[in-house]
């Protein structure tokens, strides 16, 4: 069972550990504790990176010649407390070489639907949506 702690260091500033050992800082959003992450957006950086790991791995398997790729996330909050997100959007940039769309849409689509664990825990709870785009490495377009 995955466990994690999370260490007030002071004002409202933490560290989350995993249980790998990994660390995060997290604070409040304004300028006295921004030295880290609004948990808000670790929420967002979760689902993408999620979504990144079961992606990349898929096309990998399907030795694709994937040279980078960045998954851009915007959210809808609701404007009172406890501002929970309304909507997610994900949007995936692959660079690489014989990446057809049938291949990005299958990478996503099974990440969302089968792999990724923060996308099943917030399914149902929020609207999660996604589109891509991909592109020809520099200098290899003709």
């Amino acid at each position: 069972m995955p466990r994690s702690t999370v260490t007030w260091v002071q004002k409202l500033q933490f560290v989350g550990t995993d249980s790998g050992k990994h660390s995060v800082v997290l604070s409040k959003g304004d300028e006295e504790n921004g030295t880290g992450m609004k948990p808000s957006d670790l929420l967002l950086i979760s689902l993408a990176s999620c979504s990144a790991v079961d992606v990349v791995n898929i096309l990998q398997k399907k030795r694709k010649q994937l040279m980078h790729l960045e998954i851009e996330v915007e959210a809808e909050q609701r404007p009172d407390p406890p501002w929970a997100y309304t909507h997610i959007h994900l949007h995936y940039i692959f660079t690489g070489q014989n990446i057809s769309a049938r291949d990005a849409h299958r990478a996503i689509q099974l990440s969302h639907e089968r792999y990724c664990s923060v996308s099943a825990t917030l399914r149902g709870t929020v609207e999660l949506t996604h589109d891509y785009e991909i592109r020809e490495p520099v200098g290899l377009a003709e």
